[in-house]
């Protein structure tokens, strides 16, 4: 297994901090999302011409991979013209993975939105999944789809990729959001996503302390929550999982949780303990 994390726990940080940061602590990549608050990655001057050239170059030099790249795209709108949008979105986010040797780019299901239903949604979902992986697949960039929202049960991500019908795909899988929603345990996901899996999203989190219903867990260091974190590596490690598990700390989403200086050490720690159980 190799060890990347997500800059949504470092938002604001420029991409030499964001580098300097993965190497110091020993990561094997970095999963970008977003750069100085901003997730329009290909507009960025550092992933433009001459710069982005640099920036292959550089991450070459210090042997640091880019795990996937983070798009924004959700499928779920029931206006064709927002889905077009996440499509146009995804093809820049594709023609940028290409240049970065990134192997995937992350799309969204997500959730049913008011007035439509839940067949309609998915066969939006796959059908935006299906032209972006027919434009990624001359350019050797699938899509993953993350097991997220109302579709985070495994059964449902593999019934959306199924629909959509293209070997250029494959999951982006985040145990944690279906264990925390619907209860689904990691081994139960494992054995039905099994090779489709590209990538995973590993993280830890503990029921609301005001037990509000239908309110989403919040976000703890590793080995603080509930989520089964250790039984996850231990069932990767089984399978022979050789991909990237990627660290989520949602400090974007969470900015009152401990800054990316105490949560990305502490992970790493945790990961390698983790990992040395195993051995």
């Amino acid at each position: 297994m190799r060890i990347s994390f997500s800059t949504l726990a470092c938002p604001a940080w420029n991409l030499d901090a964001v580098l300097a940061t993965a190497l110091r602590e020993g990561f094997d990549g970095i999963e970008l999302r977003f750069i100085e608050n901003d997730d329009r990655l290909w507009q960025r001057p550092e992933f433009s011409g001459a710069r982005l050239r640099a920036t292959c170059h550089h991450l070459k030099e210090v042997g640091l991979e880019i795990s996937c790249l983070d798009t924004s795209c959700f499928f779920h709108h029931p206006e064709a013209g927002r889905r077009r949008e996440a499509v146009e979105m995804g093809r820049a986010m594709i023609e940028l993975a290409a240049q970065l040797e990134a192997p995937g780019i992350r799309v969204f299901g997500d959730r049913v939105q008011p007035g439509a239903d839940r067949a309609s949604t998915a066969a939006w979902i796959a059908e935006g999944v299906r032209e972006l992986a027919d434009f990624g697949e001359p350019l050797r960039v699938q899509v993953w789809l993350e097991s997220h929202g109302d579709f985070a049960c495994a059964r449902d991500t593999l019934q959306v990729l199924d629909t959509a019908g293209s070997t250029n795909t494959g999951v982006v899988w985040d145990p944690a959001n279906a264990f925390s929603e619907f209860g689904e345990e990691p081994r139960q996901g494992l054995e039905i996503l099994g090779k489709r899996i590209r990538h995973v999203h590993i993280k830890d989190a503990r029921p609301p302390r005001d037990n509000a219903p239908g309110k989403l867990w919040d976000p703890v260091l590793m080995g603080e929550g509930q989520f089964p974190a250790q039984t996850l590596v231990d069932l990767l490690a089984r399978a022979g999982y050789g991909g990237f598990v990627s660290f989520e700390w949602e400090k974007r989403w969470h900015p009152e949780i401990p800054e990316p200086e105490v949560a990305l050490p502490h992970f790493i720690r945790w990961m390698r303990a983790a990992l040395a159980s195993n051995i």
